[in-house]
């Protein structure tokens, strides 16, 4: 493991999204940890991640709901959030919860690759 990679969480109810993602991004040299469960992500309390990718639609979760938490948290208000829906009409209710970016599924993994580098880069 390279201590210097940038930590990448992914929470998505779909195994199939997060086995790609985690792959690509392992790839391209970050350190990736994920969870199906959302409510997951609200009980993160060291080992932060650098970028959170967050599915809008998680079972028994809303992800805009967990983003909105995770930006009035003072440990976790400044973790880039990018979220992921297969909705594109819910852009900006993602970014009205405090998301740092947003992707509508199927997205191009480049797209995914540029947007996470942007928020990474100064971390």
């Amino acid at each position: 493991m390279n201590p210097k990679a940038k930590k990448i969480m992914i929470a998505d109810d779909d195994p199939g999204i997060i086995d790609a993602v985690e792959m690509l991004l392992e790839f391209e040299g970050y350190e990736v940890t994920s969870t199906v469960d959302g409510s997951a992500v609200l009980n993160m309390k060291e080992k932060l991640p650098d970028l959170l990718l967050l599915d809008i639609w998680m079972s028994g979760e809303d992800g805009r709901d967990i983003c909105k938490k995770l930006k009035h948290e003072l440990t976790t208000k400044n973790m880039p959030v990018i979220m992921i829906s297969a909705s594109r009409d819910v852009k900006a209710s993602a970014l009205a919860a405090g998301a740092d970016d947003f992707l509508a599924k199927p997205f191009e993994m480049d797209e995914l690759l540029k947007k996470i580098a942007l928020l990474v880069s100064d971390r």
